[in-house]
């Protein structure tokens, strides 16, 4: 029985050692139709030796590049091109088990959707800060998926098309106001944590970030049209606010 090739895309610079155990996670999953997209900005500490090591194990399963970029979600775009699979995504923290893509795959495939989400946890080490679980909802109301569960069919990026590279912060959330507001596409909810994510990323490392990020998600839905955007704004930041109160 056919498996669709999943593609899993990492982004980096100079982060040696965050590559070396995000590749571990995806080594360590069972799923066996696996790609797995590097997509390195020029790095000059090592990390082009880690990824060449891990060739050794993946062979033809692992495609990279290494050049200059203009950002993570410049980065994201060269990767999703090169991806092969039928399913895409992300990796850049840890999974939280091996078999997390054959999992997403399998509700796909039963329900028949364009794609997966499910719940993550924001860590500082081994401490969980924020505990994301939002379920199914609609993005009028403030839900949004967890982006680093979000697997999708490459269909939906031929069809709305990629990042956009003047969001410095948010265009993640652009992307799935722009691909969920009109509830066209349908995405399956794996009830269980998927995703264990570094709490000092992009959008949550301080207070200026998140404010920046709630800025430039403001804008994003006033560009995609979603009326009374303000009112989005406070269903979203009430959501966040209890994920803080519901973590484990």
């Amino acid at each position: 029985m056919h498996k669709p090739r999943v593609s899993i895309i990492t982004t980096t610079y100079n982060e040696r050692e965050n590559l070396k155990k995000t590749m571990e996670q995806v080594l360590q999953q069972d799923y066996e139709n696996l790609e797995y997209i590097i997509v390195d900005g020029g790095s000059v500490d090592g990390t082009l030796e880690e990824i060449k090591e891990a060739e050794k194990e993946l062979g033809e399963r692992l495609r990279w590049i290494s050049e200059p970029d203009s950002g993570i979600y410049d980065a994201l775009n060269k990767g999703l091109q090169m991806a092969t699979g039928e399913i895409l995504g992300c990796c850049f923290d840890r999974f939280a088990g091996s078999d997390v893509i054959s999992k997403m795959v399998e509700i796909i495939e039963k329900e028949g959707t364009d794609g997966v989400h499910g719940d993550l946890c924001y860590m500082d080490g081994e401490h969980i800060v924020r505990h994301w679980h939002q379920g199914q909802g609609r993005i009028r109301y403030g839900w949004m998926p967890g982006h680093p569960t979000l697997y999708l069919h490459r269909e939906i990026y031929e069809a709305f098309g990629y990042y956009k590279t003047d969001y410095r912060i948010s265009a993640d959330y652009e992307f799935m106001i722009r691909i969920l507001k009109d509830d066209k596409v349908k995405l399956s909810y794996l009830p269980e944590v998927l995703v264990y994510m570094d709490h000092g990323g992009t959008s949550t490392r301080s207070l200026g970030a998140y404010l920046a990020g709630m800025k430039e998600g403001h804008r994003a839905l006033k560009e995609n049209g979603v009326k009374a955007a303000w009112f989005t704004d406070l269903c979203r930041t009430l959501r966040v606010l209890a994920q803080f109160v519901k973590k484990e």
